[in-house]
């Protein structure tokens, strides 16, 4: 291949599979596949594979013998195909057939991703296998979804950065043929970014539903739930259809109850009604007055995971301490302040927390003057006050001012559509 001394272009694998072969302007067949050898840190393209049209054999072509290559056509400088046509070395390490769609694990053996696509680069007349590509947007490029392009683009330098390096994973089997592992690294990868939850929504509602599933199924209960939520409704009934109904259960625990029956109305009252049977019987009941519209009082869409401080609470200690204190709260940027009978006193904004001095209380900051909804006003109550006060939760207060609970702007006016 003709080459300057530098990089001279970068491929992916997927694009280059399928590609048309050409001795001079013949077509001859289609790449079918990429050989491989590991002698340095990196791997070297030595051949490359064409299938032929019609029963004939494959060709396995020295890449010496490649004369151009780009994403739409690779031409050949050879003068026949016959002298090509051999049976695969068991040394051969093919690039589609043994790496691509590969799980990758780290040194513990647990799974972090999968491979969809190999980076390529040439350089100085040579091809090398550089990175493989784990990244959401390899997995779209190889399915092909033209109107994600736009999509895809924005998010392409936050997803395009998940690659491995060829040199952090192990060397494979000198045996390869009919290699059935998965790809392990010499480095720990853990933690790899994750697409937000609202980003991968409209990602999974692009996909046709065997991928749908497939890509769902890699996500832990966190995400999971809250990219469910996320979901228009009728995607939503047909990807909670092909799960089980105990992980559908589990996602659905991570919820509150609002977003909770916000995702069962979209389900077959039957199906409904199984998944609250694998819950928690009182957080089943109080999602099934949702679901069931018997009792629409503001307090069944409370949430009781907020945060709620004595005056005394130094500023300082609780912005040292906030992680701590925020853990697991549906509601964190308020911080209600009570007494020691858990009455309601005053409200604080983590904005004002944050240019507050670290000496201050939080009662010297909090709005004493606390606008509550009380346990039996209803859902249009909530909604105009939260229409009136542009408030992002409103807390609910009982008998002597007790706080019970909180509710959420977007749960409120997201059942409140639902409803509608």
């Amino acid at each position: 291949m003709k080459n300057n001394g530098t990089i001279e272009q970068e491929f992916f694998l997927s694009r280059l599979i399928g590609s048309k072969v050409l001795i001079k302007d013949k077509k001859i067949g289609k790449l079918d596949d990429i050989i491989i050898q590991e002698t340095g840190k990196i791997p070297e393209v030595t051949h490359v594979v064409v299938s032929r049209p019609f029963g004939h054999s494959s060709l396995y072509i020295p890449l010496e013998k490649v004369q151009s290559i780009d994403k739409k056509e690779i031409v050949l400088d050879i003068d026949s195909p016959g002298e090509y046509v051999r049976a695969p070395q068991e040394a051969h390490i093919l690039l589609k057939g043994y790496v691509l769609d590969k799980k990758v694990l780290d040194l513990d053996d647990h799974e972090v991703e999968v491979v969809y696509d190999v980076r390529l680069l040439l350089r100085a007349g040579k091809l090398y296998a550089s990175d493989v590509d784990i990244s959401k947007y390899a997995l779209l490029k190889r399915l092909g979804l033209k109107p994600l392009a736009k999509f895809i683009h924005n998010l392409a330098n936050k997803i395009n950065k998940e690659t491995i390096p060829w040199t952090y994973v192990q060397s494979l089997p000198e045996n390869i043929s009919g290699f059935k592992g998965n790809l392990k690294l010499n480095i720990l990868r853990e933690n790899l970014s994750d697409i937000h939850p609202v980003d991968l929504a409209d990602i999974l509602e692009e996909l046709n539903h065997e991928q749908r599933v497939a890509l769902f199924s890699e996500l832990e209960t966190e995400h999971a739930s809250d990219t469910l939520e996320e979901i228009e409704p009728p995607v939503q009934r047909i990807l909670i259809s092909s799960i089980p109904k105990e992980r559908t259960a589990e996602l659905i625990d991570d919820m509150t109850p609002a977003q909770a029956a916000d995702v069962l109305a979209v389900l077959p009252a039957a199906d409904a009604e199984d998944i609250l049977e694998l819950m928690d019987k009182e957080d089943a009941e109080q999602i099934e007055d949702l679901l069931e519209k018997h009792n629409e009082h503001i307090g069944n869409l409370a949430t009781s995971e907020f945060i709620k401080l004595q005056p005394t609470a130094n500023v300082g200690y609780v912005m040292d301490n906030f992680r701590a204190i925020a853990k697991d709260k549906d509601e964190v940027m308020y911080i209600y302040v009570v007494d020691d009978r858990d009455k309601l006193i005053g409200v604080a904004d983590l904005k004002e927390l944050l240019q507050a001095g670290q000496d201050q209380k939080l009662e010297d900051i909090m709005v004493t003057h606390v606008i509550s909804l009380k346990p039996d006003n209803t859902l249009q109550d909530a909604a105009e006050m939260f229409s009136r006060y542009s408030f992002r939760s409103i807390p609910i207060a009982g008998e002597d001012e007790i706080i019970l609970g909180v509710v959420p702007y977007r749960d409120v006016m997201k059942l409140k559509h639902r409803m509608a």
